[in-house]
């Protein structure tokens, strides 16, 4: 199987062993620590914010913030938040990792080099583990769309093959970015090799109006691309002529592997982003005729709404 299906067998994997990283936050500026560790064949993929003791299961339907990063908090206390998810979310789907604890200690993921190279770097080290447990996926069966009203779409279509293939348009005009489109299957392979190392990006004009907003606090060169009309700032330049497209798409991988399992899909999209491709997930689940689960007998979205129910913990 292709996609986010590994060949082995379509069993749900994890990591072998624990590991972990100190770094800063893209927008907050503070700096934490961040640790991945194994989980239990059906968990899933769960979010710990270890300085409040309080679990954030990795599903679409509680995400709170879509600017200029994904962000999730707890249903029942929305002010325990963690942002930035999308790239670690995008390095774990693109490893085909189904289940993991990703502990901070803070309420932001470390932005790191702006790309999600790091993250499979410490997947790489950690080691992956395969259970006996078969693997779920979720089938498209009817195409859903969602649209901004000014040209800007995201769609998913079903495929007739099981995997996940991703299209994206995106234009930036009278910048170095200017129109970039890709298309690609992804897979581990296509996923390390054409998404995993692009960066995060924005515009020179915005860094200020960013900061004054209490955003961006902690972007520097080091973990983003910076475009000043024509120019790229950043002293070594881009790492692919197209970085602007593939990390653009490295965020849909992340953004939709919140639907909670690998997606049996054709994603097109044209100028998406965090809120479009949330929106997605939002529209696809409302239609209970657009979806169908495969694969293994346990679903993760039901263990994943069965921890939610569960009584909420306490707060000082």
């Amino acid at each position: 199987m292709d996609g986010f299906i590994p060949a082995e067998h379509g069993r749900r994997k994890t990591l072998k062993t624990p590991i972990g990283c100190v770094g800063d936050g893209l927008h907050t500026g503070r700096r934490m620590s961040l640790t991945l560790h194994p989980a239990a064949a059906g968990a899933g993929i769960q979010f710990r914010r270890v300085d409040l003791g309080v679990d954030i299961p990795a599903r679409f339907e509680f995400v709170t913030d879509t600017r200029l990063c994904t962000a999730i908090a707890h249903p029942k206390a929305p002010e325990v938040r963690i942002g930035t998810i999308e790239h670690v979310m995008a390095a774990l789907a693109g490893a085909g990792i189904d289940d993991a604890i990703i502990e901070v200690d803070g309420p932001e993921i470390p932005i790191l080099d702006g790309s999600a190279a790091p993250f499979l770097f410490l997947i790489d080290c950690a080691g992956i583990a395969t259970s006996a447990a078969p693997r779920q996926i979720i089938e498209v069966l009817r195409p859903v769309r969602v649209e901004d009203g000014r040209g800007a779409f995201a769609e998913l279509h079903p495929n007739t093959e099981t995997a996940f293939d991703a299209a994206l348009d995106i234009d930036f005009p009278n910048t170095a970015i200017g129109q970039q489109s890709l298309a690609l299957r992804i897979t581990p392979e296509t996923f390390r090799g054409a998404l995993a190392d692009s960066r995060t990006f924005t515009l020179a004009e915005e860094v200020e109006r960013l900061r004054q907003a209490g955003l961006a606090l902690g972007g520097t060169l080091d973990n983003a691309v910076v475009v000043d009309g024509p120019a790229i700032l950043n002293p070594g330049g881009l790492r692919h002529a197209d970085e602007f497209v593939r990390h653009k798409l490295l965020d849909v991988v992340g953004d939709l592997a919140l639907a909670g399992a690998p997606l049996r899909a054709r994603f097109r999209g044209n100028r998406s982003g965090h809120a479009l491709n949330n929106q997605l997930l939002r529209a696809l689940f409302a239609d209970k005729d657009a979806w169908r689960w495969a694969g293994g007998a346990v679903s993760p979205a039901q263990a994943a709404s069965a921890r939610v129910k569960q009584k909420a913990p306490a707060f000082a």
